[in-house]
């Protein structure tokens, strides 16, 4: 589903991630590991269009990306991103927050399909409720939500266990894996609890300093090894 081959990113005039070359499959959960400030969101934002590429080649569901396409392009083509933050809209209420999940479909699909509630069911209680008001768990599963009103090919997850609940994150795995088994999309989810991304992933990519220092699937990759790599 994802192809990237040499990718660059700078921040003016530094350079924040060098020749990043990976791959994430549909049905496949690609973890994304690493310490604070190498490079992990940068690369997420890089994916998303968030951040424009500075250089190398992404391919998306067999389809080249020019490295200055926008982020609306890039959700239009089925790239979903939870950012870190969440960054709901404080002020709108859940549903209105789901609704603008829209602006990616044709007018046709403009529902909230059933299934987004059968996951997320506590959206469905405070659907009226603002999106500022919710806590830090509840608003991180409405940032899940509205990434897959879109219908993503490609969903990009910025540490969604970060400040959560413990009953919250296992509730966030849970999905996590039902949309993996659903198999009609590629998640490449960036997380720094380690127990948690290591039970979920299925390939396994760290980064040191922006550059790649292990980039496998999960048979070929050992438990205390990898964790080693991600250990300050």
């Amino acid at each position: 589903m994802l192809k990237l081959e040499n990718l660059t990113l700078h921040y003016g005039h530094s350079q924040i991630l060098y020749d990043i070359s990976m791959e994430a499959e549909s049905g496949a959960v690609t973890c994304l590991m690493g310490t604070n400030g190498v490079g992990k969101t940068s690369l997420l934002k890089a994916i998303s269009g968030t951040h424009a590429r500075s250089g190398g080649d992404m391919v998306l569901n067999g389809e080249t990306v020019a490295k200055s396409t926008p982020a609306h392009i890039l959700a239009q083509m089925g790239v979903g991103y939870v950012p870190q933050g969440r960054d709901v809209f404080p002020l709108m209420t859940v549903k209105e927050n789901l609704e603008t999940g829209f602006a990616c479909l044709e007018r046709s699909e403009h529902r909230i399909p059933d299934e987004i509630y059968e996951l997320f069911p506590v959206l469905k209680e405070m659907q009226n409720r603002r999106g500022g008001d919710l806590s830090g768990g509840q608003q991180q599963q409405l940032a899940i939500a509205r990434a897959l009103i879109t219908k993503p090919k490609l969903l990009l997850l910025d540490e969604p266990t970060e400040g959560i609940q413990p009953n919250i994150i296992k509730q966030i795995g849970e999905v996590i894996k039902y949309l993996r088994e659903r198999g009609d999309m590629a998640i490449v989810l960036v997380e720094q609890f380690f127990d948690f991304g290591y039970e979920l992933g299925d390939h396994f990519v760290v980064l040191t300093r922006g550059e790649v220092v292990h980039n496998a699937l999960r048979a070929e990759t050992e438990r205390d090894a990898l964790l080693a790599k991600v250990s300050v």
